[in-house]
């Protein structure tokens, strides 16, 4: 069950316009930690942001106080249209079964984070060898810090998805999108809702293709906030 304080919680996407966050949502900058090979490894939070009852998050990708909303949309003329899957997760993943784990992918929703991969192997191809701890293990955690969600688990086949405990945030990704957690609810700008889920990730350079959710297109467009 959720709590009082997620109940509140909402991202509502304003037609044209910002994501307008209720119910005193606090906000963060985050960015990945990489190896010395560029590989991600972990998230690191570099800053709490002001946040209040009622504030407004860009979504345009041309704001000047990034990750807050200053009206550059409503001047640049952005067209916010949404193209995002409106069904549920479970009928789109496709799963993949390994030995104690069986990890489900919806590449609708990958933002190319980049934690399902090393240089030596990925997620994909290392289920076939979770028959051993500790591969089964690396396997859940890459699939744990998959910000979108993309990637999730089960520890058996008829077992429900086991999701890591977040708390009800928005983090803004180093020049990536907005990383939502812990269940916050997301309507889209005709007001209905998307599917409640404990990772998701709103595009906010305005590029992506599924707007609002992200769809990697921040990287190949450059996306830098400042």
């Amino acid at each position: 069950m959720l709590s009082s304080m997620n109940e509140q919680a909402v991202v509502r996407v304003k037609p044209n316009g910002p994501y307008e966050v209720s119910g005193g949502v606090p906000v963060y900058r985050r960015e990945a930690v990489e190896s010395e090979h560029g590989e991600p490894l972990t998230w690191a939070t570099t800053e709490e942001l002001a946040s209040a009852a009622l504030y407004a998050l860009c979504r345009c990708g041309g704001s000047a106080r990034k990750p807050f909303c200053d009206g550059t949309h409503a001047r640049a003329g952005f067209d916010g249209a949404e193209a995002a899957p409106t069904d549920a997760y479970a009928a789109r993943a496709t799963a993949y079964a390994g030995t104690g784990v069986v990890m489900e992918d919806d590449r609708a929703l990958c933002e190319h984070a980049g934690f399902c991969g090393n240089r030596v192997s990925n997620v994909w191809k290392m289920l076939a060898g979770t028959d051993d701890s500790i591969t089964r293990g690396e396997v859940i955690s890459m699939i744990e810090r998959c910000p979108s969600g993309a990637l999730t688990y089960r520890l058996s086949a008829d077992a429900r998805a086991n999701e890591p405990l977040l708390p009800a945030a928005i983090a803004a990704i180093k020049d990536g999108p907005l990383w939502l957690t812990g269940n916050v609810r997301v309507e889209r700008a005709d007001g209905e809702p998307f599917e409640t889920r404990n990772r998701v990730t709103l595009c906010r350079c305005g590029n992506s293709a599924s707007k609002p959710l992200c769809d990697g297109s921040h990287k190949a467009a450059g996306f830098r906030d400042g």
